[in-house]
């Protein structure tokens, strides 16, 4: 149906990997399920990876996202968390691409700032803002999952602006996006 999309937003990681689901029906953002794949007892980064990557294709597959938002891993002072992470979101994004479904990277501190207007906030600012824009009745004992919810939402406030984020469907989906700025 016209006017109809769902967004599939995920917090990579390999502790814990957050996601949540939007429908958006005439442009008004529906809550559908958040949730969180949960590594810690496993020791092997292979499997871990392995694991995220199954586990994104299991969402594809499963709720047929139309597009996907995807934080963007943060500048840290340590390295090998931060080449983990990056090899996190790596996976998610080849489970995505394998797919054909558009991604879209935002970094932390723009979807902080798409959610409360405050690129600095608390996971929990975040999170409370989230539960009072989708009606959400409680929130998880784990944050990730409302991470990953928070870059489904950003992505809807952000939609048709292709420099906010890092688009990665290719040039013909940038010139359809913006037919305006093309010359004829």
């Amino acid at each position: 149906m016209a006017g109809e999309k769902i967004i599939l937003g995920i917090d990579p990681g390999t502790t814990i990997m957050g996601f949540g689901l939007i429908k958006v029906v005439n442009k008004k953002m529906q809550f559908l399920q958040l949730n969180e794949l949960d590594l810690k007892k496993y020791d092997d980064h292979y499997l871990k990876l392995k694991l995220i990557f199954e586990r994104t294709i299991e969402l594809i597959d499963t709720h047929h996202p139309d597009e996907i938002a995807i934080e963007a891993p943060f500048f840290g002072k340590n390295v090998q968390s931060m080449l983990k992470l990056g090899r996190a979101q790596g996976v998610a994004m080849a489970a995505g691409l394998s797919r054909e479904v558009p991604i879209t990277e935002y970094a932390p501190k723009k979807i902080k700032m798409a959610i409360t207007g405050n690129g600095n906030a608390s996971k929990e600012q975040v999170a409370k803002m989230l539960q009072g824009m989708l009606g959400l009745k409680s929130l998880p004992k784990n944050l990730d999952s409302m991470d990953g919810l928070a870059a489904a939402v950003c992505h809807f406030y952000n939609e048709g602006r292709v420099e906010i984020g890092k688009s990665y469907t290719g040039w013909s989906a940038f010139v359809k996006q913006n037919e305006k700025r093309v010359k004829k």
